[in-house]
């Protein structure tokens, strides 16, 4: 049976989130950009997960002499890096200019994430919608709290012993086991 398409191919400017998210600024500064990327990725898979969004996370180069990559994380998100000299922005247009020819756009939304206001003109002009990185952190926050909400609260044992978790009759029945009793 043929794979559903996803509601919405998102494009992600990744440097850009990472400059533009708080939480991920701090991580920044704190741990470095590997560990920012990192954040970032963990992030979107949840939320690409919770979505049923394909998300594309691009980063550029970054000055470094490397040949592009592609990493999948999931069957809903893969990470690009871009080859040397090229930008994130660069592969973003070129991917959306590549859509709108795509027979997929009239079934699917395709969504670029950056703040570069220049850039999402550009993109706009492709037929492509954009958000800003911090209305995507926005909504990450929300689906996250969503999420938390319809999760039941762990039940916490007062006792280092796990056997102490448990209730009283099954309490009993490993005491009966632990002396050899029926």
């Amino acid at each position: 049976m043929e794979r559903e398409l996803p509601k919405a191919v998102v494009l992600v400017d990744g440097y850009n989130a990472i400059g533009a998210w708080t939480s991920l600024s701090k991580t920044l500064a704190s741990h470095g950009l590997r560990a920012a990327r990192e954040q970032l990725i963990e992030v979107l898979t949840n939320y690409s997960a919770w979505q049923g969004f394909e998300i594309i996370l691009v980063f550029d180069a970054h000055y470094q002499n490397t040949p592009k990559t592609r990493e999948v994380v999931t069957e809903n998100l893969s990470v690009h890096y871009t080859e040397f000299g090229q930008t994130a922005d660069s592969y973003i247009e070129i991917t959306c200019a590549k859509f709108r020819d795509d027979v997929r756009k009239y079934r699917q939304r395709i969504i670029v994430v950056t703040s570069d206001q220049v850039q999402q003109v550009t993109v706009v002009g492709y037929g492509a919608e954009c958000i800003s990185a911090t209305q995507l952190a926005s909504e990450v926050a929300l689906m996250t709290s969503k999420v938390g909400q319809h999760q039941l609260p762990a039940k916490k044992s007062s006792s280092r012993f796990m056997v102490k978790s448990l209730d009283p009759s099954t309490q009993a029945r490993l005491a009966q086991l632990r002396m050899g009793l029926k």
